[in-house]
């Protein structure tokens, strides 16, 4: 069975968070889409549903998190080029997002140059949203000599 995936997100301003993410060239499912609840469209079968805080809290016995002091969550979204990386991280710069980086982030696009590139922005909301290019084949081939590589030293090392 293929599933679908919806990721619930609490917002501001629904408005304001769509019009951000049209800004990037995302589109919305109008089906799942009123006053309080813009529904955004990764592909066919994910989506994420920026609920305004009050909606959201409908959906939770808890608190919302603050995501001006610790994260919820990071969501990753794909990118057909590594230009296409810089291009959408740019775009969410100039519509008014932040660029979120972090020394792991630093290291593993550093080590993973390859045959990868990422970066990552804040939404107006400051969810962070990481986006990544990678060349699976590539990435595969790395991954399978560094594993052979140190199952050699544990060999000789035994």
């Amino acid at each position: 069975m293929s599933r679908m995936l919806f990721v619930n997100m609490a917002v501001e301003n629904v408005a304001a968070a769509r019009a951000f993410f049209d800004k990037l060239g995302f589109t919305f499912d109008e089906t799942f889409c009123d006053e309080n609840t813009a529904c955004l469209e990764i592909n066919d079968r994910t989506y994420v549903m920026l609920l305004e805080k009050p909606r959201f809290r409908d959906f939770i016995n808890d608190d919302i998190c603050d995501t001006t002091r610790a994260r919820e969550t990071l969501l990753c979204v794909s990118a057909d080029s590594r230009e296409a990386v810089d291009e959408l991280v740019d775009a969410a710069i100039a519509a008014g997002g932040s660029e979120w980086v972090t020394e792991g982030a630093r290291k593993a696009n550093a080590e993973m140059s390859e045959y990868s590139h990422g970066r990552a922005f804040r939404d107006l909301d400051r969810h962070v949203w990481e986006v990544m290019w990678m060349d699976v084949a590539a990435a595969t081939k790395a991954w399978e000599s560094e594993a052979g590589n140190s199952e050699g030293a544990t060999a000789t090392q035994a």
